[in-house]
Order: C-alpha cells, then sequence, then structure tokens
C-alpha cells in the first residue's frame, strides 16, 4: 500500500530572514503593520510603526561576511525601489501627516544589525 504523506510547507531564506528581522524590532517595540508590500515599482520587506513614525524596513541576509555585511548591499537603485514602493503605501492608508523612516536589518549568522534611517530617499523625485 503506498501512502501519501503531506509535505511540510518550506519557507524561504527570504522569509525566513524577514521574519527574523520583524521578531528583532518587535522585541525593540516596534509595532508590525504591514509586510511585502509590492509595486509595480518596487517592494518594501517590513512596514513597522515606532511611535508615531511609519519606518519602512529593507532586509538583507547573508550567510557570511566574507564579501561584505549585508546592509552594505542596499544599494542607490534598491533604496530608490523601496522609496517608491513606500510612497505608495503611504498614499493608500492616508499617512501622508506621518513621519517617515527608512532602516535597513542585516542578517549574518546569527547576527542582526539594525540601522535606523539607513537612508533618505532623494525628496525631489518622490511627491505626494
Amino acid at each position: 500500500m503506498t501512502r501519501w504523506f503531506r509535505r511540510a510547507p518550506t519557507i524561504s531564506p527570504g522569509a525566513r530572514a524577514e521574519q527574523t528581522a520583524r521578531r528583532h524590532l518587535e522585541k525593540k517595540g516596534f509595532r508590525f503593520l504591514a509586510a511585502n508590500h509590492r509595486t509595480r515599482f518596487g517592494e518594501v520587506d517590513l512596514v513597522m510603526e515606532e511611535g508615531a513614525t511609519v519606518v519602512f524596513v529593507e532586509v538583507k541576509a547573508r550567510s557570511g561576511t566574507d564579501f561584505g555585511r549585508p546592509e552594505e548591499f542596499v544599494t542607490r537603485a534598491k533604496q530608490a525601489r523601496v522609496a517608491k514602493a513606500a510612497l505608495d503605501f503611504v498614499k493608500v492608508r492616508g499617512l501622508a501627516d506621518r513621519p517617515l523612516r527608512f532602516d535597513v536589518v542585516g542578517l549574518s549568522g546569527e547576527e542582526i544589525a539594525h540601522l535606523p534611517n539607513a537612508f533618505v530617499p532623494d525628496a525631489g523625485r518622490y511627491l505626494f
């Protein structure tokens, strides 16, 4: 008799990194608002709230640091894509009156590096 077993759902390394980053930020007092906000322009990994500030978080994970720290791989092009997706989130949710911030969380092995205010988008390019 052949038995069919249902496989346990697998989680991608990126999703695992985002879950780890979310738990880390929640332990620091952040409140979760959304994950993986996608637009045709880009994606925001996590949207959190710290007090009145809406925090858009880019999560980067690497297995090691031989070629650099994970947070160093958030390029200017990536920052622009995150900013465009964040602008969409702000418009959709009606949050234009709230302070905004862009953080990066880098995961390398067991080490977590949280960089608050890691980048500031070029304000002239993103108008409400």
